[in-house]
């Protein structure tokens, strides 16, 4: 089947799903009464006999999942299943997948339900159709990870009793006694289970019967419950239609969603700030140097040329390279080592430009393509000057530090992927800044062997010619570096920090509107304050209370009579709002220093 495997899985699931057959992902040889359709190295795709899992006493119930509402558990076209995974240093297992792959993260796909501890770990999870075929696919082509820090080793369809399920949910612990036993039976603390139960929503609806058909309050579990995700997208859904910008689609969970491409997007209408769908993030990895000095040097180089406003630059440590989701949470990774770039981080690097991610070296071993480095000792921290090619086909020349390596010649048979954009003045013409694309989705970097990151005070040059030189050749290099920067999609137009607005209480149903301002009198104190220790809220009536808006103290306009934008309707929003009660009451501003305080407490 070749290419065309992942095809095979997937229809071979659509076809038998509603049969009564089990589908068995194993890295093991398939047993007589299976009926293998598909091997890939040593693992199997096979069908077989329906299995049921009518026995959950030994299983633990996750959080409050959909196990306590059984006859709520699997929506149509929904898979449950068992997922085995085994500790990494059990065979002499590598950890984790083949990272040059798409990595695909267990807990992207499917809904975890009920764990049992022990050797294999056993998962029980519900999906849809397409999300566990590709789970699938993902563990046959040895690009599946779970984030426990365990190896999958089987993956299992299950049919399940009702009359189990009822029983398991009768004995379902509270949320607080399961984060207890959670931490004890995990492997990792930072699983992708774990963290569903901490990041579980504060968001808590009065009558939520309403919503979930339960007499109860019940937290919004948006990483692990279908039902509270439905209601969450609802209403930010209304959100998108009711505003006037388009709204990016950022990614869930710190992590792209399987085979959903970046490009699909919304990115009309936008600064060239987050074209990708990412958040505004920029790191600096700066190899195994601890020193602190030299990130803050590097981000103050940064800031003077982007648009502060916009961007938040992070150091991206070593350790985290391999550890961390970053490569779904950044814009721009900027490398500034001389360091030799380990193979594995090189790996990562990689995937993070496949992606679609764009990075910048700065005088770094970092290299890919048919670009390759050459060392020249006599250059090593000498001040050459540079003829730097500009977007508009003009030059400009300068004077800098040069690193002591050039990019070698050897890059002509891929001219599309390459482009030279600065030569030292010198009789060899050495090339010292390059151009280079990577892959189909928009994936760059800027390469460049000059010091442009460098202060001129924090050069250490040998001659005052040399540091003259510099100097009248400081404001074209901040030139270049805006021009490096904003060809790589970052705005660098400084932008005016506007004033800070009053909020606006809204709400589209004039009953919960009347309901909320009751309950406030009581919340309130006589002069209308609702302290907090960050930003306190001061409801006033109307806007011509004469109440100053500063980033400590917010006004709040009760009365909604008032109330016009440019860039929200509140008639749309409510047009397509379908919740009964979640979503009726809004705070909108046009301006605020961060929506993450204002509720605080």
């Amino acid at each position: 089947w070749g290419p065309r495997s992942a095809a095979l899985v997937r229809s071979t699931v659509r076809r038998l799903h509603r049969s009564r057959c089990s589908f068995t992902f194993c890295a093991r040889q398939p047993h007589p009464e299976e009926r293998v359709c598909l091997r890939i190295g040593g693992k199997v795709f096979c069908t077989g006999e329906a299995q049921f899992l009518d026995d959950l006493n030994r299983w633990s119930v996750l959080l409050i999942s959909p196990f306590i509402h059984p006859e709520k558990l699997l929506p149509a076209e929904h898979i449950a299943f068992v997922t085995e995974s085994i500790s990494a240093q059990t065979e002499n297992l590598q950890k984790g997948p083949d990272s040059s792959k798409e990595i695909v993260k267990w807990s992207d796909f499917c809904s975890p339900l009920a764990y049992k501890p022990g050797e294999p770990f056993k998962l029980i999870a519900e999906a849809s159709v397409d999300n566990f075929s590709s789970l699938g696919i993902a563990f046959l082509e040895d690009r599946l990870q779970m984030e426990n820090g365990m190896v999958p080793h089987r993956i299992v369809s299950v049919h399940l009793e009702e009359s189990a399920l009822k029983e398991l949910a009768q004995e379902a612990p509270s949320v607080k006694e399961k984060s207890t036993e959670m931490e004890a039976v995990t492997p990792a603390g930072n699983s992708a289970l774990g963290r569903a139960e901490q990041d579980k929503s504060k968001l808590e609806e009065e009558g939520e019967h309403e919503e979930t058909g339960a007499g109860e309050h019940h937290h919004l579990h948006v990483s692990s419950c279908h039902e509270c995700q439905q209601l969450e997208n609802i209403t930010i859904e209304s959100v998108k239609f009711a505003s006037a910008e388009n709204i990016p689609e950022l990614p869930e969970d710190c992590s792209s969603r399987g085979e959903q491409k970046e490009h699909e997007c919304v990115q009309k209408g936008f600064k060239r700030t987050n074209l990708a769908g990412k958040p505004p993030n920029i790191l600096v990895y700066l190899g195994s140097e601890a020193a602190k000095g030299r990130f803050e040097q590097v981000k103050s180089v940064l800031s003077a040329c982007i648009d502060a406003e916009s961007y938040t630059v992070y150091q991206l440590h070593q350790e985290q390279v391999l550890r961390d989701p970053w490569a779904d949470n950044s814009l721009l990774l900027l490398i500034a080592t001389e360091e030799p770039i380990p193979e594995g981080i090189h790996r990562q690097f990689m995937t993070f430009l496949s992606k679609g991610g764009k990075i910048l070296g700065f005088s770094s071993s970092f290299t890919f393509g048919g670009v390759q480095i050459k060392h020249r000792n006599k250059l090593r921290r000498v001040v050459h000057e540079l003829v730097v090619s500009r977007k508009d086909s003009t030059e400009v020349k300068l004077n800098l530090l040069v690193s002591g390596c050039v990019f070698e010649e050897g890059m002509k048979g891929d001219g599309s992927r390459v482009k030279v954009l600065s030569r030292l003045n010198n009789a060899a013409k050495d090339t010292v800044i390059v151009h280079l694309t990577h892959g189909s989705s928009g994936g760059e970097a800027i390469l460049s062997q000059a010091h442009l990151e460098l202060d001129i005070n924090s050069m250490d040059v040998q001659t005052e010619e040399d540091f003259n030189l510099l100097k009248m050749s400081n404001s074209k290099r901040y030139e270049v570096l805006r021009e490096i920067l904003t060809c790589l999609g970052l705005s660098c137009e400084l932008s005016e920090i506007p004033e800070l607005t009053p909020i606006y209480l809204l709400s589209p149903d004039e009953e919960i509107h009347l309901a909320f301002l009751k309950w406030l009198e009581g919340n309130v104190d006589a002069e209308g304050l609702r302290p907090s220790s960050k930003v306190s809220l001061k409801f006033v009536s109307s806007c011509e209370s004469k109440v100053e808006v500063t980033p400590s103290l917010v006004p709040v306009i009760t009365e909604t009579g008032s109330f016009s934008s440019q860039h929200f309707s509140l008639e749309t929003y409510q047009q397509h709002l379908q919740t009964k009660k979640l979503g009726k009451i809004l705070l909108f501003t046009e301006v605020a220093m961060t929506t993450m305080n204002l509720l605080d407490g």
